[in-house]
């Protein structure tokens, strides 16, 4: 049996916004102050967090009379690339051309030189099959970059990981593991080698304090030219995968 509408912590409801629906999730957050309407920047995920149950009752209201400001975000959220065959993803900042595999299913295998991914086997598992050979070689390259990080300040990687976060490149625990974004791997590898040291370096400062920073300018000379690339093109890899 379905708990009546108004005692549900979040629900979900069709707004057309410049004459399009568009679905917007209405969730009850207590630690909020206020109604506060967000657009997700790399998916187009339009939420609005309500304080109060009685908020969240007039939470589509709200998210209406935000309409034009969500149009606008809606328009900057980048355009869905998804992985088929004449489709281009990029491999450590290149991009290569997705190309389908003349030997059949086989390994997925990439072409430096040439520039191409090449992909077998039937149309539908195309996404699938490219999707795993990228999370592969990302906890290749960057597990390999943090042991060797790791080392260089007399630290130790317990686990690596990769996952498809939203928002974080990476984190690190007390229990010394680190977890990436597989989509590093479409990054330039000044910008992967930059989240590496970051992480690597909470493995020695829990913090951002000034010992923090020093460690990762151990690793990396550089940290604002890598800052500014994710800056200004990190929402943008969010756009490959798409179904």
């Amino acid at each position: 049996m379905h708990k009546p509408l108004a005692t549900r912590p979040s629900r979900r409801e069709l707004l057309r916004i410049d004459g399009r629906p568009v679905e917007v999730t209405m969730r009850l957050n207590p630690r909020a102050r206020r109604l506060i309407v967000k657009v997700h920047p790399s998916t187009g995920e339009v939420t609005v967090v309500a304080p109060s149950q009685r908020a969240l009752d007039r939470a589509l209201d709200f998210a209406r009379g935000e309409a034009p400001w969500i149009a606008r975000q809606l328009a900057r959220v980048p355009a869905p690339v998804a992985f088929r065959p004449g489709a281009r993803v990029p491999y450590q900042g290149t991009d290569h051309l997705i190309v389908r595999s003349e030997s059949g299913r086989g390994p997925v295998v990439r072409d430096g030189e040439a520039r191409t991914i090449s992909v077998g086997g039937r149309d539908e598992h195309v996404r699938r099959r490219l999707m795993d050979f990228l999370k592969q070689e990302a906890r290749r390259l960057l597990e390999a970059r943090s042991h060797d990080f790791a080392a260089r300040i007399d630290a130790r990687v317990r686990r690596v990981s990769v996952r498809d976060t939203a928002s974080r490149w990476g984190s690190c625990s007390a229990r010394k593991t680190i977890s990436y974004s597989w989509r590093l791997v479409l990054a330039p590898e000044f910008v992967a080698d930059y989240v590496v040291a970051h992480e690597v370096a909470h493995l020695r400062e829990l913090n951002h304090g000034p010992g923090f920073w020093r460690l990762v300018r151990v690793l990396v000379s550089d940290i604002e030219s890598p800052q500014d690339w994710l800056r200004k093109h990190g929402t943008a890899l969010h756009r490959y995968g798409a179904g």
